[in-house]
């Protein structure tokens, strides 16, 4: 398990800030992927990613003559192209249901990062961080049964929300301590000693 950092035939150009960026690379260290990692600066993307990337942005994931620039779907190509371990239920309800909590964790979640990070209105921001909070705190109890997002596995969903949940601190969001947010702390801590997360760190993120 881990990102193999040697020349192959798969390039990933990530930005090592952004939790898009690093719900890829968790995969890619969950798969053990021989990839190789270009970071990025976000608003200095080079002519070589405009070139196979219509809209300049990252990340952006190549793969021979593959380019893929929409996380969803590179998380699904690298679990499809590496099916061990699976990140990705079998059966297609359970697939159906998966796409749709990655759904929920963008709009309820990650939208609400994106307003943080680049708004400079400061009650936007504030507005922004409240609603994230709340947001996390009424998921915790989901995890009281079961130690991943609505599963007894690690999945594609663990992927988008774990990179969030690493960022509170440095967006000085703090989950109260309280018996209702113990199941949320506890797979926290789960997932962040998880040896794919740990391996998906830039050195950024490890400074978060």
């Amino acid at each position: 398990m881990g990102i193999v950092a040697k020349r192959s035939s798969m390039t990933f150009y990530s930005d090592p800030t952004c939790h898009y960026s690093h719900r890829v690379r968790i995969v890619l260290a969950e798969k053990g992927v021989t990839v190789d990692i270009e970071d990025i600066d976000g608003v200095a993307v080079p002519e070589e990613v405009l070139t196979i990337n219509p809209y300049g942005t990252l990340p952006t994931l190549i793969d021979r003559d593959l380019a893929l620039y929409e996380t969803k779907v590179m998380m699904e190509y690298l679990d499809e192209r590496f099916p061990h371990p699976p990140l990705l239920p079998v059966y297609p309800v359970a697939r159906a249901l998966s796409r749709q909590y990655i759904y929920r964790i963008e709009k309820d979640c990650s939208s609400q990062v994106d307003i943080i990070v680049s708004s400079s209105d400061k009650k936007m921001v504030e507005k922004a961080k409240k609603e994230l909070q709340d947001s996390l705190v009424s998921l915790a109890p989901i995890f009281t049964d079961l130690p991943f997002f609505m599963s007894e596995q690690f999945t594609v969903v663990d992927c988008c929300l774990g990179p969030i949940l690493w960022r509170l601190k440095n967006l000085n969001i703090e989950l109260p301590d309280s018996r209702q947010t113990k199941p949320l702390l506890d797979y926290m801590e789960r997932i962040f000693e998880r040896e794919s997360f740990q391996e998906s760190l830039s050195e950024i993120e490890r400074e978060m």
